[in-house]
């Protein structure tokens, strides 16, 4: 396995096409998608913005750092979790969405693998749906995101399933199934953006190795998405224990993953992100000019 270091991949320029007649402009420059967990068991913010009134001031703080999406979500995907009742998981995020879209004209993407709950997500103005199960766990979802027009993230994932050995090639046999849906669901390749599920049933090799080889996820002919904020194996490869230790890791894999290919990036810290992406935004544009 090598990797070229000199190598920039720059996202072609595309429009993702979301919910409510909202677009936006994909490769010109990196996104960034704010987090907001609405949960009391967040692995990285320890249910600092479970109550509905902290959950909406973060929101609008990330926006004010420059957050381009705030991805709300009410149920916790850390190992080990306790799953939550589609009616608690919607009693969580539906006012803070229905407050965010009043106040804000941000981007709001919903963080559930549940169809009913993203159908009532979008009902209150969220545009985009992320189904970290990329359309596989919820029969339901791929039709709502279709019937609604919603952009969706289809994100890889190795849980509840046996992976092949290679990182790439698991890559493709999942999201192949999940696009297969999507086609049939009848929802358009410009509503469509690939997460490769960093920290999802994936040990820290398997992360390090998905990030060398990052640039290979080009060949889906889709945008893509990062998140790999406060993982588990930045912890790992920094020594940093606190997931909130782990931003400067995080910034690291941001440059890596833009000069790689990546269009838009799911995190904790927008401001440092902001930095970090300025950073890899001028190396690509200096190598569109030379």
């Amino acid at each position: 396995m090598t990797m070229n270091t000199g190598s920039k991949v720059k996202p072609a320029p595309s429009h993702w096409q979301m919910a409510h007649g909202r677009s936006l402009e994909l490769g010109a420059r990196g996104l960034i998608m704010g987090i907001v967990n609405t949960t009391p068991d967040s692995f990285s913010d320890g249910g600092r913005y479970a109550e509905g009134e902290a959950a909406l001031a973060h929101a609008l703080a990330l926006v004010a750092e420059g957050a381009d999406i705030i991805d709300i979500g009410g149920e916790s995907t850390r190992p080990g979790a306790a799953a939550v009742s589609a009616a608690e998981e919607q009693d969580r995020v539906l006012p803070v969405i229905e407050r965010l879209t009043a106040e804000s004209p941000v981007l709001v993407s919903i963080d559930t693998y549940r169809a009913e709950t993203a159908r009532l997500a979008i009902a209150a103005g969220a545009h985009i749906v992320n189904d970290v199960f990329g359309l596989q766990k919820d029969a339901g979802m791929a039709g709502v995101v279709a019937a609604s027009g919603a952009g969706v993230c289809i994100m890889h994932t190795g849980r509840d399933r046996e992976k092949l050995a290679d990182v790439i090639d698991d890559q493709r046999l999942f999201l192949d199934r999940s696009l297969v849906i999507a086609d049939e669901a009848g929802i358009a390749r410009d509503k469509i953006i690939l997460d490769p599920g960093f920290g999802f049933a994936k040990d820290t090799d398997e992360n390090t190795e998905l990030m060398v080889r990052f640039s290979e996820l080009s060949a889906f002919g889709l945008p893509l998405l990062a998140g790999t904020s406060r993982k588990r194996f930045i912890g790992a490869l920094t020594g940093r224990e606190a997931p909130d230790a782990r931003d400067v890791g995080t910034a690291a894999t941001t440059v890596i993953l833009r000069l790689a290919g990546a269009a838009i990036f799911r995190v904790h810290n927008v401001a440092m992100t902001r930095d970090s992406l300025a950073v890899a935004d001028a190396c690509l544009a200096m190598a569109d000019r030379a």
